[in-house]
């Protein structure tokens, strides 16, 4: 009789065990009754160890990719960004008053081209600096904080006799 009430006590905690996990998913529980006793008593260890590992919840692997398909390679935005550089301002001259829309409009440009070679899961931003030279020392410095396996960074300069033009890509991982 003891044996049979730990039997019926197992399987009463296993039908509402089953009923939670069923309840989790997307399938419904219309009802699990427990067995009575005489039933029960027939109904062996083993079957109820058989149920259990039966009725697992199955996991799968993540099937997600963790890295992109297509690498950033620096060095190929480092040549467009400085063609694009040397080909816009080779023959402009300093104005104080228009080298704000032309950093704008050189940086839209490197932007387009960078997304063009088909880095994917990249998100980018692209600096364009122009200053004029009258003999003036500088220092520009960035800080940003990123994986260093992932991100990364590149910059292009252009020097003419009236100014120094200098571009800023940085390629952060976007998953």
């Amino acid at each position: 009789m003891r044996l049979s009430f730990i039997f019926f006590f197992c399987f009463k905690k296993y039908a509402q065990i089953v009923k939670e996990r069923m309840r989790s998913s997307s399938h419904e529980v219309h009802g699990t009754e427990p067995m009575d006793n005489e039933s029960f008593a027939e109904f062996g260890k083993s079957e109820i160890f058989t149920l259990k590992t039966s009725m697992a919840k199955i996991r799968y692997a993540n099937t997600y990719k963790m890295e992109p398909y297509r690498k950033f390679q620096a060095h190929l935005v480092r040549n467009k960004a400085q063609h694009i550089l040397t080909q816009r301002l080779q023959e402009t001259k300093y104005n104080g008053v228009t080298s704000i829309v032309l950093c704008n409009s050189i940086s839209e440009e490197i932007l387009t081209a960078v997304k063009d070679m088909g880095f994917d899961r990249y998100k980018y931003v692209v600096t364009v600096l122009i200053l004029q030279k009258t003999g003036q020392a500088i220092k520009i410095s960035s800080r940003w904080v990123w994986d260093v396996a992932r991100d990364n960074w590149v910059s292009a300069k252009c020097e003419t006799e009236s100014f120094i033009s200098l571009a800023l890509i940085m390629a952060c991982y976007y998953e």
